[in-house]
């Protein structure tokens, strides 16, 4: 959410600077986190000084240049060439100085610097209007009216306008201060504890002029929904002129970011802005039966929006309408055929409290977030309904010529009341850990805008207003307190007693950790992704069943539907993300459930996902490119569970994977699955533009916390006696695999071979079709006695056999 600080201060009397009223919000938990700043003179006039012209004397060298001096204020003037026509001596004039950024009416910006011209030295230079932004006239330089001194800052002589405009991260739960009202209250709030803001008040707009018109037929009002639709509000004006704003109603709205659009319009996206009540202003001439109806229609409704898009209406759908016919979706976003134009001379004005659940269910069925139904969701000030209809009504009649025909229209059977709590100071001590003073308490909700209507020993009765809407419970209330009075306030104790526990058991968020240290130590980074997701990932992929998906009864929007079953479309799309934005070398790592529904009903199953692609390597020339592969993947993983206290001797692979892979392994800890990984298949690649092979891995979590710490660690002493390695080049068929060989080695030799290595694997030329080559190594020691070469030979001679048996090996030359 935008706040203009200058939009700001028309509402309240704050004196300090942006970066104190920064700090002042951003402790009360609307929280800034950015602060814009546009000048209405581009430069902000940054580097100029008024000066005074010395003298003045025709250029030797040049017939319509002047070589002058001039005083900027500094210990010597200022040589400057200057070839406008009507510099003369005393004058007072714009100078830019060597250094100056200059930002010109038409043309691009261009810096000054000392030089020479034609001969002769000019150290700055003398201005005309359009050179510095103040204007177009270049008939010849500025010359200023007045006393005023060389030196001075040009941008305090001009006083251009600044507008810093703060970006405030708005929670949810603060409905109550989405608008420049909402947040002045906030400030009133901290001026009753801390006498150097002074004592703030809000200035509300002035309404007090406004007049009804008389009664008449023209328009009628009727709120069929008034569960929906507590209160609605409306008024005829005629006569209006539909025309371009004014510069000040453009000015407040652009620093927001909004456009303005015609003044009408631009009205009431102000008075949203300025004190949080929506408005719709209807061309009352396409109000055909005069009648406006409050209500839902039929389901399935044909409804087309200001967008430009037909809409499906749903049942539920609160509606205002011309009789039965649609024209606007309450709170949501207006018709196209009804809004105001250029040819619209009468308007009804609408200002309404809708229920949020019912607007927020809509704008999510539609995919749908304006300004208005942001506010209508979270709830507004049911008791401001009026006020700022009046207000926008004035105004409308001030910038728009219209005059009001017809009285408020108002349907407000039962009043929205606000909320009884009671708070008790000591538990409100005991939860700050600190003692608050009951005249410091009673100050801050007088400044909340929350009256006292009782007192009793240490307890207080408060009468809450309706449109603080996360304010409802005690510990509501201490939370205010406290975020009014400043946590920063609250003295930490010089002693903090802490409960030490033991426990046998795993602790996920500990094992968590353990698993992101390690990845992070190995150059991934942690990627975070949305759990929802399009239901087309499941049903245009063989890999997945639709019917497996759990769908969401209350989606965020049209594309996220249902819940993921696995995370690799939220890889890729990180992959395809990262690509566009030429990142191409990508390691992540994520953690997160998938979902998955049985006829039995859900399944929730904690995850670990691991996305490698590109090069593994920073570029450089010390070393050639090594692009990522399955093996680095495989075994950062076998790094991981040896670090998590796994054996790897546990675990078992198999060639299953699924259909989103090329080729890969299934991860087998005893008989339950552990995950997978592999190559992703080159369809999925390109269907997201991946440039490089992607590489994949999902693991379960909850088996990783189960069998974390299972790999019993023993110590034994130094060897004494030496090892021996001898290596066997096999000729083996080309299904046989190394972990094959590896387990029937170790079957073989159980007292004497302590490691079992492939370090070469050749297929190809010269090779029997239908054949590999594998050459191994074998470690072997005795732990009593130095092994002789006839010992060895007689091992490697039963070793080679036992896969001549299995597995037709043969010795290759």
């Amino acid at each position: 959410m935008k706040i203009s600080v200058n939009w700001l201060k028309d509402y309240i009397d704050f004196r300090g600077t942006t970066e104190e009223l920064d700090k002042l919000l951003t402790n009360t938990g609307l929280e800034v986190e950015g602060v814009e700043r546009t000048d209405s003179v581009p430069g902000g006039l940054q580097g100029l000084v008024i000066g005074e012209v010395l003298t003045c004397e025709k250029h030797p060298n040049a017939d319509r240049l002047n070589v002058t001096t001039v005083d900027v204020g500094e210990d010597e003037p200022y040589a400057i060439v200057c070839g406008a026509p009507n510099v003369a001596v005393g004058q007072k004039v714009v100078v830019a100085l060597p250094g100056t950024m200059l930002y010109p009416t038409d043309g691009e910006p261009f810096k000054i610097k000392k030089g020479k011209i034609r001969g002769e030295v000019s150290n700055g230079m003398i201005c005309a209007e359009d050179e510095i932004g103040l204007g177009k006239g270049h008939d010849g330089i500025m010359v200023l009216e007045g006393d005023v001194a060389p030196g001075t800052d040009a941008r305090a002589y001009f006083n251009p306008e600044r507008e810093e405009t703060l970006e405030i991260g708005l929670t949810p739960n603060r409905a109550d201060a989405a608008s420049h009202i909402g947040v002045a209250r906030d400030l009133v709030a901290l001026s009753k504890i801390n006498p150097e803001l002074g004592n703030l008040m809000v200035k509300w707009p002035d309404v007090s002029s406004f007049e009804e018109g008389p009664k008449t037929d023209k328009i009628k009002l009727s709120v069929e929904d008034t569960d929906a639709c507590p209160r609605y509000c409306g008024i005829l004006l005629e006569n209006v002129k539909v025309e371009e704003s004014p510069e000040w109603l453009k000015k407040k709205l652009i620093s927001i970011g909004l456009s303005p659009i015609n003044n009408v319009v631009d009205i009431t996206n102000f008075v949203l802005h300025e004190m949080g009540q929506p408005l719709h202003a209807f061309d009352a001439g396409k109000i055909g039966t005069g009648e406006v109806k409050v209500k839902c229609l039929p389901n399935g409704t044909k409804f087309v929006t200001l967008d430009g898009e037909e809409r499906e209406l749903h049942g539920e759908d609160l509606m205002i309408c011309d009789g039965d016919s649609p024209m606007c979706i309450a709170g949501v976003l207006g018709g196209l055929n009804s809004g105001v134009s250029g040819e619209t001379t009468s308007v009804f004005l609408e200002s309404a409290y809708f229920k949020p659940v019912s607007v927020r269910k809509t704008a999510k069925r539609h995919g749908l977030n304006t300004d208005a139904s942001f506010r209508f969701e979270r709830g507004i000030d049911p008791e401001i309904t009026v006020y700022a209809l009046k207000r926008a009504a004035l105004l409308i009649q001030e910038l728009a010529g219209g005059v009001t025909a017809s009285p408020i229209l108002e349907h407000y059977p039962n009043k929205l009341e606000g909320f009884e709590v009671t708070l008790n100071l000591d538990r409100l001590n005991a939860l700050a850990g600190t003692t608050i003073e009951p005249e410091v308490v009673e100050a801050i909700l007088e400044g909340l805008d929350i009256k006292i209507v009782s007192k009793n020993n240490r307890t207080i009765g408060l009468a809450v207003p309706a449109y603080r809407v996360d304010v409802q419970r005690e510990a509501d209330v201490i939370e205010e307190v406290l975020r009014i009075y400043g946590f920063d306030n609250i003295p930490l104790p010089d002693k903090m007693a802490i409960s030490i526990t033991h426990s046998d058991e795993v602790n996920r968020d500990s094992l968590v950790n353990r698993v992101s240290d390690y990845l992070v130590s190995k150059g991934f980074l942690e990627g975070m992704s949305n759990s929802q997701t399009k239901r087309e990932h499941y049903e245009n992929h063989f890999a997945f069943k639709p019917e497996a998906a759990v769908e969401m009864l209350n989606p965020l929007s049209r594309e996220y539907t249902v819940m993921r079953q696995s995370f690799i479309h939220n890889a890729m799309a990180a992959v395809a993300y990262n690509g566009n934005r030429q990142y191409n070398d990508i390691k992540l790592f994520e953690f997160g459930k998938t979902y998955v529904k049985y006829s039995g009903g859900t399944d929730e199953h904690f995850k670990l996902a691991l996305t490698v692609t590109g090069d593994l390597l920073p570029e450089s020339w010390r070393m050639p490119d090594e692009a990522a592969d399955f093996y680095f993947l495989k075994g950062i993983l076998e790094g991981l569970l040896t670090h998590l206290g796994i054996s790897l001797k546990a675990l078992t692979l198999k060639d299953e994977v699924p259909a989103y892979f090329d080729s890969g392994l299934t991860l087998k800890l005893g008989k339950q699955e552990l995950g997978y990984l592999g190559k992703v298949n080159t369809g999925m690649t390109k269907e997201y533009g991946a440039r490089s092979e992607v590489f994949f891995a999902e693991l379960s979590m909850e088996l990783l916390i189960q069998h974390s710490g299972t790999r019993k660690i023993t110590h034994k002493p130094v060897p004494k006696f030496p090892k021996v390695r001898r290596d066997l080049a096999l000729l083996l068929p080309a299904d046989v695999k190394f972990d094959a060989l590896e387990k029937t080695a170790y079957q073989t030799e159980k007292g004497l071979l302590k490691e079992v290595n492939l370090f070469d694997v050749y297929t190809g030329k010269n090779l029997p079709e239908g054949m590999k080559s594998y050459a191994m190594s074998f470690v072997l020691r005795d732990e009593n006695k130095t092994l002789t070469d006839k010992h060895v030979d007689k091992v490697m001679e039963k070793l080679f056999k036992r896969f001549q048996t299995e597995y037709k090996a043969e010795l290759r030359a």
